[in-house]
């Protein structure tokens, strides 16, 4: 079965009709997950977001001679920091930064890029190298690792397929399609097969895996409630159920959500400017629900793409390009600006130049949130120092 048809069957099955809306407004403690642990969310920016206009080398003449008509006014940015300036419509963003508790690792990418969203982000949730094909994703086999027992929800999915970073030997991971029109599986047989393929009896043990959680998860039902008002975007309702999960003590590992449209061949300031404010708004208000219920220090955000943009613009917009920002947002991060500014002046066929290994980041991520050796996962990349 080849993947895309895989991650489509089994986000059917894990999606609109396994659980009811309360599943999402808190899961219940499990046994082998201790409380307060720490916890990554991933948020994904699918289409490639244009990282020069998220995070701007304003002081650099080239920016505005190579993107003559998209380039952002050094009157409407924002948090000018050495050389480097935010979209004004990530102002909250901004602000996070200014309060130390958002770094910025710029340059991010991997060796040999490849331009095809489809297989970029395939590297990116593998942790492969750029031709190397992984069955499994790199949060998947780190979970298959972590966890000493099955665990159905130790990894929550917002979207509505399965997502490959997940996959593993074991379903230790819930997709979540819908809130509003789960309901709970009735017949939980773990004598019936799908057929003799193994892989579609690995979805019906994700099938399973639903029911296995939902005694648990209707007893921490109550443990959480909304504290604060989100954006009515996906993005935000996305948000805003990650943060029930956490206040209601589901210990999920592992949070992954995604927001699409930054595929921005055309109309590039307009849409740009929607999708980031959409995004801006959405953090902003997950961030603060976090931090106001004193959680923060135990969650990781992770905001990235699968590519940035190429550097000179196309008349309207920007084509598929290389290395972008990624922004680290909680988990007592030092706050800072990692990483040298975009240089334009040694660019690589009309692309950046990448400088920091995403896998590094992975890595870093793994040693010093999760205290989880990242070689045992296949991925050999040095971690990197500084962010935490």
């Amino acid at each position: 079965m080849n993947r895309r048809n895989f991650l489509s069957l089994t986000g059917t099955f894990t999606g609109g009709a396994l659980l009811l809306p309360d599943f999402l407004h808190a899961f219940g403690n499990q046994s082998n997950l201790v409380i307060g642990e720490h916890c990554l969310v991933f948020i994904q920016l699918n289409g490639g977001n244009d990282g020069l206009n998220t995070f701007i080398p304003f002081d650099n003449p080239l920016y505005y001679d190579l993107r003559a008509k998209i380039a952002l006014s050094k009157d409407t940015i924002i948090s000018k920091n050495k050389g480097m300036a935010f979209h004004p419509a990530l102002k909250d963003f901004a602000g996070i930064q200014q309060n130390g508790d958002l770094s910025i690792i710029q340059n991010v990418g991997y060796p040999e890029p490849n331009r095809s969203h489809f297989r970029s982000q395939e590297i990116w949730q593998t942790a492969s190298g750029s031709n190397q094909y992984i069955n499994d994703g790199w949060l998947g086999r780190y979970l298959d690792l972590q966890c000493q027992d099955h665990q159905p929800t130790a990894g929550v999915n917002l979207d509505s397929i399965d997502n490959l970073a997940l996959k593993g030997n074991e379903p230790n991971f819930i997709t979540v399609k819908d809130p509003n029109r789960f309901k709970i599986r009735t017949d939980n047989d773990d004598t019936v097969k799908l057929s003799d393929n193994p892989q579609l009896d690995f979805v019906r043990k994700i099938a399973n895996s639903v029911s296995e959680g939902s005694e648990e998860i209707q007893k921490a039902i109550a443990k959480s409630t909304a504290e604060m008002s989100y954006p009515k975007t996906n993005l935000g309702k996305n948000l805003e159920w990650i943060a029930r999960l956490i206040k209601g003590n589901l210990n999920s590992k592992v949070y992954y959500t995604s927001q699409n449209g930054y595929d921005t061949h055309d109309n590039q300031l307009t849409i740009h400017q929607r999708n980031l404010t959409e995004l801006n708004d959405a953090v902003f208000s997950f961030y603060s629900d976090l931090k106001n219920a004193k959680l923060l220090q135990n969650v990781t955000i992770v905001v990235f793409s699968e590519f940035g943009r190429r550097v000179k613009d196309n008349g309207n917009g920007t084509d598929h390009g290389t290395a972008a920002p990624m922004f680290i947002i909680g988990g007592n991060n030092k706050g800072n600006i990692m990483g040298n500014n975009p240089n334009l002046n040694d660019l690589d066929n009309g692309d950046l130049k990448y400088e920091i290994d995403f896998r590094s980041i992975y890595a870093t991520l793994l040693q010093s949130k999760m205290d989880f050796d990242y070689k045992k996962i296949g991925i050999t990349n040095t971690p990197i120092k500084g962010l935490f």
